[in-house]
C-alpha cells in the first residue's frame, strides 16, 4: 500500500478521465475557494489488517467522489484525509489527534480493532469529535460522539448460530484472537447455542502472530464440535485456515467466520476455504440492481479482480450519512452532525439504513452466506434487523 501516513484525497478521479465519476460523465462542480469539509481516516495500511484499510479506504473514496461530483456539502467539497495507524492502539491515538489538532477534521472514521477504538474513544470525548465507526464490533461504545455503522452481537449471530446448527451440527468449538471482540461475541454466541439445545465443546483465544496452530487444531478435532466459530481475522486467520485444511479439519467441521469478508477469498488456496458461513449487511455476490450498480462503480475504479466486502459498503454509507446529516442540519460543525446523524435514515446500495437516535447503532439489511467457489454467496436474506447495542 505504500506510506499512507500522510496520504490525501480530494475526489481526484473526479476530473480524471479514467475515474469513475468521468466515467459517469459527471462534470465536476466548480467550489471556488469554497474550505474543504476534513474527514479523517484512521485506519490499518500496515501491521496485519490492511486487509481491511484497503477495503475501508474503497468505500470512502468512491462516497467522496460521489459526493464531490454532486456539488459537495453545502457546497463545500469533502476531503478525506488517510493515517496509517499501523494495526496499533497507541498509533491510533496519536494519529486521531494530529488529525484534530493539526488538519481541523470535521469527524473520523475508523479504525478496525476494538481496541484501537477503545484507546481512542477519551480523545473523541475531548476534543468533542465525532467517530464514524464501521466495523463489526462487540457493542457498547454508546456515546454521544460515536456512531456504529456495522454489526453488533445479535445482528451476526442471532440467524448464524440456529443456520449452522441446522445444517452442521449442535457442538460448538469457538476459537478467536485474544481481545474484546471475540470475546464479546464468543459469551454472546454461548448463550444462543445453549438456548438453542445445542453444547460448546470449548472456548480458546490466542495472541497474535502464532505461526503454528497444530496443537489447537488437534484440540479442536478431538474436541469432537461438528462446528468451528471462528474470530480471528486478518492474516493469522489466513494462516489457520491454511493450517486447518492441511490438517483435515475442515473435514471434520462446518466454520462459522466471524468478520469473513471477500477479501479473504482466494487467499487460502485453490478450492479451500468452502462452506464457512458467516452473517454480513453486504454481499458482492447480492443480486439487486443497487447492489450490482454499487459493485460496478467500485470495479471501475478499483478493477475488475478487486474483493469488495461489506467494509467498502459500511464506511461508503458513513461519509454518505455525513452529507445527510449536515445538508439537514444546513451548517457545517460538529455538534450539528451529531444532531443530524442521530435518527437519520438513508439509502444504502442495500436498503434503507437508519441510525438510533439514542443508541447511535444502525438498523439495517442483513443476509446469511457462504463461500462457494470464489464467491461469498447470499443464501438467505434476513430483513433488516436491529441492533442490541449494548449500552449500559
Amino acid at each position: 500500500m505504500g506510506n499512507l501516513s500522510r496520504r490525501r484525497f480530494l475526489s481526484a478521479t473526479m476530473y480524471s478521465a479514467g475515474g469513475v465519476l468521468a466515467a459517469a460523465k459527471f462534470t465536476a462542480p466548480a467550489f471556488a475557494a469554497s474550505q474543504p469539509i476534513k474527514i479523517g481516516a484512521v485506519l490499518p495500511f500496515s501491521g496485519g489488517l490492511e486487509l481491511f484499510g484497503n477495503q475501508a479506504k474503497l468505500g470512502l473514496d468512491l462516497a467522496a467522489q460521489e459526493i464531490n461530483a454532486s456539488g459537495g456539502i453545502l457546497g463545500r467539497p469533502v476531503e478525506v484525509i488517510y493515517e496509517d495507524n499501523k494495526t496499533d492502539p497507541k498509533t491510533s491515538v496519536e494519529r486521531a489527534t494530529s488529525l484534530i489538532r493539526r488538519d481541523g477534521v470535521l469527524a473520523l472514521t475508523g479504525p478496525i480493532t476494538s481496541n484501537a477504538r477503545d484507546a481512542m474513544a477519551p480523545t473523541l470525548e475531548r476534543m468533542k469529535t465525532p467517530l464514524l465507526y464501521a466495523t463489526n464490533y462487540e457493542g457498547g461504545a454508546c456515546d454521544r460522539y460515536i456512531f456504529g455503522f456495522n454489526t453488533v452481537p445479535n445482528q451476526e449471530l442471532e440467524k448464524l448460530i440456529p443456520a449452522l446448527k441446522e445444517n452442521a451440527g449442535d457442538s460448538f468449538y469457538m476459537f478467536g484472537a485474544d481481545y474484546v471482540w471475540p470475546q464479546k461475541m464468543f459469551e454472546t454466541a454461548s448463550g444462543l447455542v445453549e438456548g438453542l439445545g445445542g453444547s460448546v465443546a470449548g472456548i480458546e483465544f490466542t495472541p497474535w502472530g502464532v505461526k503454528d496452530f497444530a496443537p489447537v487444531i488437534r484440540k479442536i478435532k478431538d474436541s469432537g464440535a461438528k462446528v468451528l466459530l471462528f474470530a480471528l481475522p486478518g492474516a493469522d486467520g489466513i494462516t489457520f485456515i491454511k493450517q486447518a485444511e492441511d490438517l483435515g479439519l475442515l473435514d471434520e467441521v462446518t466454520i462459522g467466520f466471524l468478520g469473513f469478508a471477500e477479501t479473504y477469498l482466494g487467499a487460502f488456496g485453490e478450492g479451500k476455504g468452502q462452506n464457512m458461513w458467516v452473517t454480513v449487511p453486504f454481499a458482492a455476490s447480492l443480486d439487486t440492481p443497487d447492489a450490482q450498480d454499487f459493485v460496478a462503480k467500485i470495479q471501475k475504479s478499483a478493477g475488475a479482480e478487486t474483493p469488495i466486502s461489506h467494509y467498502v459498503m459500511t464506511h461508503y454509507n458513513s461519509l454518505k450519512a455525513v452529507q445527510a446529516a449536515l445538508e439537514k442540519a444546513g451548517t457545517v460543525d460538529k455538534e450539528a452532525l451529531v444532531d443530524g446523524l442521530e435518527g437519520l435514515t438513508i439509502e444504502t446500495p442495500t436498503g434503507p439504513l437508519t441510525i438510533g437516535a439514542a443508541d447511535h447503532h444502525v438498523t439495517m439489511n442483513m443476509y446469511l452466506a457462504k463461500t462457494e467457489g470464489q464467491e461469498l454467496k447470499v443464501v438467505d436474506a434476513l430483513g433488516s434487523i436491529a441492533p442490541n447495542a449494548l449500552c449500559s
